[in-house]
């Protein structure tokens, strides 16, 4: 059934499709398992060249014992959010780990995780510096981080006079501009690195490869996530054209 976790017999299946050069839908389709999933176990465990059954299912076995339990401070924050306190809580956490993934520090990686779990998607700075058991400092300074990346808007309780964060509509489409501006900071560094050495010397020509393909790579993404995201929003999605530039 998809959704349940892979098992040994499963990731036999998966070595042996590897073996015979099937693609990962192929894999997929004799697990009866999204595509996504055969890659990631792939991805996470040495790649197509390099995957092995049996050590990725120790590897697996590993990362379950050591895997730390939702601090109770994200317990806290999601308790009220889905009708499985505990699941909402491990989700949170995986949620804030991949929005790490994309550039964005931890702690606004955690707000905007708690942001995304929240009925209303909104939170005052004082519920986020309880729920994150950080200071207002800290809290201050990362909503100025998401608020310049327009991840999130601030606007008022109603009839209040507190300050209450939103998250932005378009927080999805703008996280991707958040990794691609992460890449774009390397292509130009890269670049100049190039221009320093000379295109004629090896550390040049690596330099001036991996910059270029970085800087065309950061293009393709962000036409297409507009693309995709006009396609899914329809007229709303009109404005949503993105800039993205290395800082």
């Amino acid at each position: 059934m998809p959704g349940r976790r892979l098992t040994k017999a499963d990731r036999q299946q998966i070595a042996a499709g590897l073996a015979q050069r099937l693609s990962y839908a192929d894999i997929a389709r004799r697990l009866n398992r999204p595509a996504s999933t055969v890659s990631r176990e792939v991805a996470r465990n040495g790649g197509p060249a390099r995957y092995r059954a049996e050590l990725a299912q120790l590897a697996t076995t590993h990362r379950a014992r050591r895997r730390p339990q939702p601090p109770a401070s994200v317990q806290r924050t999601t308790e009220h959010l889905g009708p499985d306190p505990n699941a909402t809580a491990t989700f949170v956490t995986d949620l804030t780990t991949a929005l790490v993934e994309t550039g964005l520090p931890r702690t606004a990686a955690r707000v905007m995780a708690c942001l995304f779990a929240s009925d209303t998607g909104s939170r005052t700075a004082i519920e986020m510096a309880q729920d994150l058991q950080v200071s207002a400092a800290t809290i201050s300074h990362t909503v100025r981080l998401l608020e310049r990346q327009n991840l999130i808007r601030r606007g008022r309780d109603d009839g209040g006079r507190r300050h209450r964060y939103f998250l932005d509509d378009k927080a999805g489409l703008r996280t991707v501009a958040v990794s691609v501006a992460a890449n774009q900071r390397f292509a130009a560094t890269a670049l100049r690195g190039a221009e320093l050495f000379g295109d004629e010397t090896a550390a040049g020509s690596r330099l001036a490869l991996a910059g270029r393909f970085l800087e065309r790579l950061g293009d393709d993404l962000i036409r297409s996530a507009e693309k995709h995201w006009r396609d899914l929003v329809g007229d709303r999605g009109e404005e949503s054209t993105l800039t993205c530039h290395a800082e």
